[in-house]
């Protein structure tokens, strides 16, 4: 296991679920934390929480390009060399069939999970290979293994993170910079909630009935991921809950 002691790891979609975990358990290990979100009062918060890990705050949107390199650019010059990137953020909307759906449901996931993504990712890399250090984490979802009804453009962005991970590592090949892709199945986080436009008691029943995996848990394997020796790279990982085999097959519990 290699150490992350003092280095700098950026985190997208910082300010709940499994990017908020990420930044708690990463707190721990003496690294130093960009946390990057839209909601800047949630962001300082968990920066409180976090104390005395060093933290730097930034109000971001990444379906912005314009903002995210001018962001990122602006960097003070001792946070400006990011040795892990963690493209968490991302979400889904709406769960309709493809010739009903929404327009802008699907614009929406489209610029986060993978125009956000590039968008981060092609801003951050270059440094990484200028110093022959760093490491790359997506996360993608069970979703782009496996499509299900009426998760249509969910499926497609996930599935395009999946390939612009599996590219990027080819891309990087010859170089120190790894690249990882997380995979989970059903997390409890926000997902759902956003999912359904804030109808919680429709998101509480995606749950119902079984345990799903906590935001902990994802941060979990994350962490294992980048502290594996410098020769080893966890490409991908595919992580569920004991509940569910598939996107689709899960067992419930009579309550």
């Amino acid at each position: 296991m290699i150490s992350i002691h003092n280095q700098i790891i950026l985190i997208t979609g910082a300010s709940s679920g499994i990017g908020a975990a990420c930044a708690q358990v990463f707190a721990q290990t003496g690294a130093r934390l960009i946390l990057a979100a839209r909601r800047r009062q949630r962001l300082e918060e968990l920066a409180a929480s976090l104390a005395p890990c060093p933290v730097h705050l930034l109000e971001l949107d990444v379906r912005d390009r314009f903002q995210v390199e001018s962001c990122l650019s602006q960097l003070p010059s001792d946070w400006a060399e990011i040795d892990i990137l963690i493209n968490n953020a991302g979400l889904s909307r709406g769960l309709d069939k493809l010739h009903e759906g929404s327009i802008s449901d699907w614009e929406e996931m489209i610029d986060t999970n993978i125009k956000g993504l590039l968008y981060i990712t092609r801003t951050v890399v270059p440094g990484m290979v200028k110093r022959d250090r760093g490491h790359v984490v997506n996360i993608g979802s069970i979703a782009g293994h496996q499509t299900y009804p009426k998760g249509n453009v969910y499926c497609g962005s996930k599935a395009a993170v999946r390939a612009i991970s599996e590219g990027l590592k080819q891309d990087l090949l010859g170089t120190p910079v790894r690249v990882t892709s997380i995979d989970p199945g059903m997390v409890e986080t926000e997902f759902s909630s956003v999912r359904f436009h804030g109808d919680t008691a429709r998101a509480k029943k995606v749950y119902q009935g079984l345990t799903p995996l906590t935001p902990t848990d994802v941060a979990d394997a994350v962490f294992f991921c980048v502290t594996r020796p410098v020769h080893v790279n966890i490409s991908e990982m595919l992580l569920v809950p004991t509940d569910q085999a598939t996107a689709t097959l899960v067992h419930r519990r009579a309550e």
